[in-house]
């Protein structure tokens, strides 16, 4: 994560890289961009608390892993950790709003990865379905990167897809942290017998 002034904006920008999230009842604009990851705007008009996560997975971690991964990394802990600092911004529950973009097949997969894609959008829908947070914005899918700048004070969100093979930065950092993660998750996994 990092920040800076855009005088273009005339606000502070927080960028966001995967694995991160923010909160601020401040007016600054959230920033990140995903191709097969998951971005997810969540916010309440009434305190003013607004937020964004950036996540890779939807679940995938074991029990063990949870005090020693960077579990913001995986969506069912990136959206909980999300939702309790804006709850403790003093958002309420009833009142939070989301926006919800990525999940793009930017990436090309192994089968043994499973469907990241499609599971990170099923996840995403889900999940806000069953903690009764309606979506707002809903951009998912297909196969482009999206660059997302998300306006904490209106809960503006400007978008601008693109074709992340052509970006050989965005997807370059797309394909290294997507092969972390597998290698850490791999080698985790692995039983040594002696």
């Amino acid at each position: 994560m990092y920040r800076f002034y855009s005088h273009k904006l005339k606000k502070p920008v927080i960028t966001l890289t995967a694995g991160e999230y923010f909160v601020t009842q401040n007016s600054e604009v959230l920033h990140t961009v995903v191709g097969s990851c998951i971005t997810t705007c969540i916010y309440d008009k009434k305190t003013k608390a607004a937020g964004m996560n950036h996540f890779l997975l939807p679940g995938m971690v074991h029990p063990d892993e949870i005090l020693s991964s960077e579990v913001a990394r995986y969506g069912m802990f990136a959206m909980e950790l999300l939702i309790g600092e804006l709850m403790k911004l003093g958002a309420q529950r009833k009142g939070l709003r989301a926006k919800v973009f990525g999940g793009g097949h930017v990436l090309k997969f192994r089968k043994d990865d499973d469907d990241i894609t499609g599971s990170n959008i099923r996840f995403a829908k889900k999940f806000l379905e069953l903690e009764g947070i309606p979506a707002v914005k809903v951009d998912l899918g297909g196969n482009a990167g999206r660059k997302i700048f998300f306006f904490t004070d209106t809960h503006r969100v400007l978008l601008k897809r693109f074709d992340m093979r052509k970006d050989q930065r965005s997807l370059q950092n797309e394909e290294i942290y997507t092969r972390r993660v597998f290698e850490e998750r791999r080698a985790k996994s692995r039983v040594v017998l002696f």
